[in-house]
């Protein structure tokens, strides 16, 4: 019974993973070969690229709720921020962040999947939210502005 809300996760994120590429079956086909699949970024959304223990302080401060998917390499010590495709200007002055440009490729694992070092911190949930840039901002930028939630009471 437990297994039911993670299979309706996994498949409502995966679904909509699979949706944000033009090539479905070679995703498919990766994730069954047991490696990454490249997607390229840009139409869907774009990629800010951040250190890993940074995003998951950042992470803590935005608050799930309003969380996009992020993915994580331990290996790399790098995490990958899912945000709007529009984006333009608003993280170039967050010296922690790294926009990359439409186009760049991020090889992503299945949504329920550990693979190649690669895992979801916040997973993909089938409704297409995407992290703020003006949280992220928020949450990256000088002296860790606090957010809405973390005002004290």
């Amino acid at each position: 019974m437990a297994t039911k809300p993670a299979r309706s996760l996994r498949d409502a994120g995966q679904e909509w993973l699979l949706a944000c590429t033009d090539q479905p079956t070679r995703v498919r086909r990766a994730w069954n070969a047991d490696r990454l699949a490249p997607f390229d970024t840009g139409t869907h959304w774009r990629v800010v690229e951040a250190p890993l223990l940074m995003t998951l302080h950042a992470m803590r401060r935005i608050g799930s709720a309003r969380l996009g998917p992020v993915l994580a390499d331990a290996e790399t010590d790098l995490a990958w921020w899912l945000v709007h495709s529009q984006l333009d200007d608003e993280l170039d002055d967050i010296r922690q962040l790294t926009v990359r440009p439409a186009g760049w490729v991020l090889k992503c694992p299945p949504v329920l999947s550990l693979l190649g070092g690669r895992t979801w911190l916040e997973r993909p949930d089938g409704t297409g939210r995407l992290t703020d840039p003006v949280l992220l901002g928020a949450a990256f930028g000088p002296g860790g502005t606090r957010l809405p939630t973390e005002v004290p009471a």
